[in-house]
């Protein structure tokens, strides 16, 4: 029987712990849960979790310094804040403190479950991720760390940090729809906006890279009102 994925659930509110533990347990995760934020540390550092879902208003230790404690120690865990505080400066400040997901209450407890495991499956493949140093489309390598293009016959294209870092991630998430969202946290950093068109752009420069035909690709697709995807079997 495959192990079950562990997650922290940490929640002052205990019916809507309860809630929220029992829907988690029917998808087949282990929960553990604290109903403060010092004994979400304590119970941090002594089990290791596959995701860590946090309320921002805690007794003890708030939500915030919880995840900036936890991201001291641990980069790779994903922490999704569950909360009532639903302004877009708490939201960029969760996000700040190393959040990889923010979700506000009341919420759809399905959209709750779609996102858990969409966090759980991503931190499974972080493994995968970390050993990305280079990655070959048809005659083309990509080099991640040098930002190069090499072709077969010898010759070097360089590439932009921005440009790498967009291969990274469509790459590193292959045959799945990545959000615009997920593109502005990852490859923007939310300190610039860039619209449908700039990010665009960047698809059409990929197809020229890589595509036999540009006007049918194979790799790298625009999917509308959600964002782009890479796709490869290999």
């Amino acid at each position: 029987m495959a192990t079950k994925q562990r997650i922290l659930l940490v929640e002052d509110e205990e019916h809507l712990l309860e809630a929220i533990k029992l829907n988690l347990e029917l998808e087949g995760y282990k929960v553990t849960t604290a109903n403060d934020g010092k004994k979400a540390l304590k119970v941090f550092k002594e089990e290791r979790f596959n995701l860590i879902i946090l309320d921002v208003m805690l007794p003890e230790i708030d939500g915030f310094q919880v995840a900036e404690t936890i991201r001291l120690e641990n980069t790779e865990v994903p922490i999704m804040f569950l909360t009532a505080k639903n302004t877009s400066e708490d939201k960029v400040t969760g996000l700040k403190k190393g959040a990889d997901d923010y979700l506000v209450k009341p919420f759809n407890l399905e959209e709750l479950i779609l996102r858990v495991n969409n966090l759980v499956k991503r931190g499974l493949s972080g493994e995968e991720k970390k050993e990305l140093n280079t990655y070959k489309i048809g005659d083309k390598t990509i080099y991640f760390n040098s930002f190069e293009l090499r072709n077969d016959d010898g010759s070097v294209t360089p590439l932009t940090k921005k440009e790498t870092m967009l291969l990274k991630l469509l790459i590193e998430r292959r045959n799945e729809a990545v959000s615009r969202e997920q593109i502005l946290e990852t490859v923007w950093n939310y300190d610039v906006y860039p619209s449908t068109r700039t990010i665009d752009n960047f698809i059409l420069t990929f197809r020229k890279y890589f595509e036999p035909d540009q006007k049918n690709p194979v790799y790298f697709h625009s999917i509308r009102g959600v964002g782009y995807k890479f796709t490869d079997n290999h």
